[in-house]
């Protein structure tokens, strides 16, 4: 009984000082009560329409019903009908344009008698607080997707080794319907992570504005408070998506709050009703994980008379901007230097692709996926081919290369294959023989260039007795058509060229193979 006495002297002095004309913050302190304790008692003091003399007649008893309770659990019939206007007013004010001002006007033109534009605000800001008691930020509506992990991981069994696996649970959510999705993934690597987001951004069925993720190491590779560094893969996730990447502030906890409380609310109505029951892979713990938040989604929010889903349908799935055709495919990245041919290797196929001519032994950056190769200098694309897996062969773009070597590109082993037919079938076989010795055609071009060029310097009939000779020996170079020619050796029909026999190897796929 004693403390009541005390506690109901300390509201006789809160409402004594405030009626001096004390602030908020000095009665506080000199009372030792916590601010928000001061400003309910006073809230009460003026929703209830009391006064001073009113406060010194009621008993302590009294005093206690009435600043025990909330401020909307007595509410006078004009706080009762903007109270009512707020679930509807909130809705609005996540439309493109709309303001609190807005707003006022529109609730003062249905209640003339109602509350000034300053009473509206505050009480606007504290229904706000008591239904939104984890974010209190206003969001637009198709403006940004919160993306979190959870700290609790989750758990799958193996079906071979019957080994226990954690699994990682990200959550997803829209900021102003706060329609949330969520899945089980296998780890929060690069790869898992960008999945995730675009499984969430299909669910939504469409994209926001911006993706706010709290500063996972999948998305930024170096926090800061100003200007955060994102991880190169998922920004251009984020190009590909035509979305941006906010990454919420480090030392901010109100930019990421709506996230962290999305996962906090699930863990209370999804972990419970996982517990007890195994899970053999992604999918049935999916499966399981999707049902519950089915019902999250269509509960009620607080205060409200909507759920997430209806809030989502009706006033933020509109806003969200179309998905793209197709899904985006990680990229890889090559640094590689471009030859004086004009092209650059891709290590991984051992294919070779053009750059302009320009770009002859300067260091480039290849970015590549399963279907495409890009090719960039300084930031700058100077290339783009289509992906071709084909070990040693080119991909040209005669644009590419210098006037002096575009006729290269015509170069193929048939080509030079006709060509040796048409001077003698001992050269065509000669030549066949030099385009199968490298290891890939493309590199013997030059020499059957510079085989097929003795023809018109000594003429047709030397070059195939020299090729004939050559073939006898299993030579197959421009050397040793070369010494032929320059000795005479094709003159001759006993005499053999000065050349070291080499041995005969069984690896050759014969003229069809180029046919």
């Amino acid at each position: 009984m004693a403390n009541k006495l005390i506690d109901m002297s300390k509201v006789r002095k809160v409402i004594q000082l405030h009626h001096q004309g004390k602030a908020k913050q000095f009665i506080s302190r000199y009372l030792g009560l916590s601010r928000n304790t001061v400003k309910k008692y006073i809230a009460l003091y003026k929703v209830l329409n009391l006064t001073i003399d009113d406060i010194d007649k009621k008993s302590d008893s009294e005093l206690e019903k009435i600043f025990s309770r909330d401020t909307e659990d007595v509410l006078s019939p004009k706080l009762k009908k903007v109270y009512n206007f707020f679930p509807y007013m909130e809705r609005e004010l996540k439309k493109t344009g709309v303001t609190k001002q807005l707003m006022w006007e529109e609730y003062y033109e249905k209640h003339p008698d109602g509350l000034k534009l300053s009473q509206f605000k505050a009480h606007y800001l504290r229904w706000n607080k008591k239904v939104n008691p984890v974010m209190h930020m206003e969001h637009k509506a198709g403006d940004k997707m919160f993306i979190d992990y959870a700290g609790k991981t989750l758990e799958i069994i193996n079906k071979e080794t019957g080994e226990i696996e954690e699994v990682q649970f990200f959550v997803a959510i829209l900021g102003a319907s706060q329609y949330t999705y969520a899945e089980a993934s296998p780890s929060q690597q690069k790869e898992d992570f960008v999945a995730s987001v675009e499984n969430a951004l299909h669910f939504y069925g469409g994209v926001p504005a911006a993706i706010v993720p709290d500063n996972l190491k999948s998305a930024v590779t170096k926090s800061s408070r100003f200007e955060p560094t994102i991880n190169e893969t998922f920004m251009d996730f984020a190009e590909h998506y035509g979305t941006t990447v906010l990454p919420a502030r480090a030392y901010r906890p109100r930019d990421k709050s709506l996230a962290e409380g999305a996962v906090k609310i699930l863990y209370q109505r999804i972990y419970p009703a996982l517990r007890g029951k195994d899970f053999y892979s992604l999918e049935e713990l999916n499966s399981a994980i999707w049902d519950e938040l089915d019902k999250h989604n269509n509960k009620k929010l607080t205060g409200r008379p909507t759920s997430r889903y209806q809030l989502f349908v009706e006033d933020e799935k509109g806003k969200l901007t179309a998905l793209p055709v197709e899904k985006y495919e990680i990229k890889e990245i090559a640094i590689a230097t471009v030859a004086m041919n004009g092209h650059v290797l891709l290590s991984k196929d051992k294919h070779y692709y053009s750059v302009p001519c320009q770009y002859l032994k300067k260091k480039v950056k290849l970015v590549f996926t399963s279907k495409t190769v890009e090719i960039y200098h300084k930031y700058n694309r100077i290339a783009l081919h289509k992906r071709d897996g084909r070990k040693y062969f080119y991909t040209t773009n005669k644009d590419h290369l210098a006037t002096t070597h575009q006729f290269v590109t015509d170069w193929t082993p048939q080509r030079f294959i006709n060509w040796a037919a048409s001077i003698d079938e001992s050269v065509k076989e000669f030549i066949i023989n030099v385009l199968e010795r490298k290891q890939h055609p493309e590199q013997s071009y030059k020499s059957c260039m510079g085989v097929l060029a003795f023809a018109k310097k000594v003429g047709e009939e030397r070059l195939a007795n020299a090729c004939k000779r050559a073939l006898e020996h299993q030579v197959y170079n421009y050397k040793i058509i070369q010494k032929i020619l320059e000795k005479g050796l094709d003159k001759l029909d006993d005499e053999k060229p000065d050349e070291p026999e080499l041995p005969f190897h069984n690896n050759i796929r014969g003229g069809k193979y180029y046919s």
